[in-house]
């Protein structure tokens, strides 16, 4: 056989050997209730596989398994805290200049609700926006850690919303209801570790109308110098959860506008706008 040739089947090989790999590194975690019973699992095509233990240490697969189908989804972990990063994409700065560190913000743990739940149109609200981000999951108690370091204290990403209502936004003092109310914190349906979260591509469709559309690799605070900087002020617990910021322009929406917000590799989260003044109860 020619050099050249061995050279191309060696170079093919490695090729499909790194693609394998990381095929296999990539792992689909959900949380879910099935039978009254809450677990986490692995998700393989439409089949969760159930585990035992600590989801963040070294869980077990129990052998039991049930179709996507047939279980609840719920929001991927139980946070003692949810944090947002503001104006953190060049895009949604407008005529603003970026700031020397993050604009970080609260988002209450009650505000988050599950894929396929409904986000609640408030009477009082008027200018309820969209938000696609992508969210990262803490996987160890992350304090005063280096930026180097930052990234083995993430445990995996979902794609989110950080619902907004504008007017709220701009007329209170702090953000507690224009981004924290119940359910203005859409998440999952699964979180995904081993994709390289610095560069996917975050999209956010409106009716099937694609509204934002931008890769993570331009965030202007990536993932690691999110974790780190939080760290030195706030503990970040296994569990908790970082809203990473989003892109572009975002825009009002209205009663029964089905959005969904699209993370490359890892998946698809969709909520409906709820009627307004109805508050959902997002229970089955």
């Amino acid at each position: 056989m020619k050099r050249t040739n061995v050279v191309s089947v060696v170079a093919v090989i490695c090729f499909a050997c790194s693609v394998s790999a990381l095929a296999q590194s990539v792992t689909k975690y959900v949380r879910y209730e099935h039978n009254g019973v809450t677990s986490h699992g692995i998700l393989e095509g439409e089949t969760i596989h159930q585990l035992r233990g600590n989801i963040f240490e070294s869980p077990e697969r129990t052998g039991t398994t049930v179709a996507m189908g047939d279980v609840k989804i719920l929001i991927p972990t139980e946070p003692t805290k949810v944090l947002a990063a503001g104006l953190n994409y060049r895009s949604h700065l407008g005529q603003a200049s970026p700031a020397e560190y993050p604009g970080i913000f609260d988002k209450h743990a009650t505000s988050l609700i599950p894929h396929e739940a409904t986000v609640a149109y408030y009477e009082d609200a008027t200018n309820l926006h969209f938000e696609g981000e992508m969210v990262l999951i803490i996987g160890k108690t992350a304090q005063n850690v280096s930026v180097a370091d930052a990234a083995s204290y993430i445990f995996a990403v979902a794609p989110g919303n950080d619902i907004s209502e504008r007017v709220w936004q701009s007329n209170d003092l702090q953000w507690f209801r224009a981004k924290g109310a119940d359910t203005f914190g859409p998440v999952g349906p699964v979180m995904v570790s081993g994709v390289n979260y610095n560069d996917l591509l975050l999209q956010t469709r409106v009716n099937g109308e694609v509204k934002q559309s931008q890769r993570t690799k331009d965030l202007l605070f990536d993932s690691s110098f999110l974790v780190s900087y939080i760290s030195r002020y706030v503990t970040l617990n296994p569990g908790d959860m970082v809203y990473t910021g989003t892109p572009g322009a975002t825009s009002a929406m209205q009663p029964g506008d089905v959005v969904e917000i699209e993370l490359e590799h890892v998946g698809v989260l969709r909520n409906t706008i709820g009627q307004k003044g109805a508050r959902p109860t997002n229970e089955d």
